[in-house]
């Protein structure tokens, strides 16, 4: 499962450049606030495993106006160089690498 381009922005961490999206619209769940925010990221150069990131707070676009938090650069540097110490290999083809910080996540409904 490779990134659009569009709309993916691009960072570098420890010298490799990467990829990262979070979806614009909410998914039917995220937007009624039962389930947290996700976010993608791959290598730029070479795609392989995508890594995928559940947070701990509501999409920003959600339905209900509830204050979600931001997608930060750095919350999403902290993800891949965790990603990576627990074994994401960014270049080797396979499943998506679910990386879960939803610790302390509550319904919103």
């Amino acid at each position: 499962m490779a990134l659009g381009r569009k709309g993916a922005r691009r960072m570098v961490v420890g010298g490799t450049t990467y990829r990262w999206r979070l979806r614009r619209r909410p998914t039917y769940s995220q937007a009624l606030g039962w389930s947290p925010c996700t976010y993608a990221v791959e290598h730029a150069d070479r795609p392989g495993t995508t890594l995928v990131v559940t947070t701990h707070h509501v999409h920003p676009g959600n339905w209900l106006d509830a204050p979600g938090g931001s997608v930060l650069p750095s919350d999403v540097a902290g993800a891949i160089v965790s990603a990576l110490r627990a074994g994401w290999n960014p270049t080797r083809k396979g499943s998506p690498f679910l990386l879960d910080r939803s610790a302390g996540f509550s319904r919103l409904l």
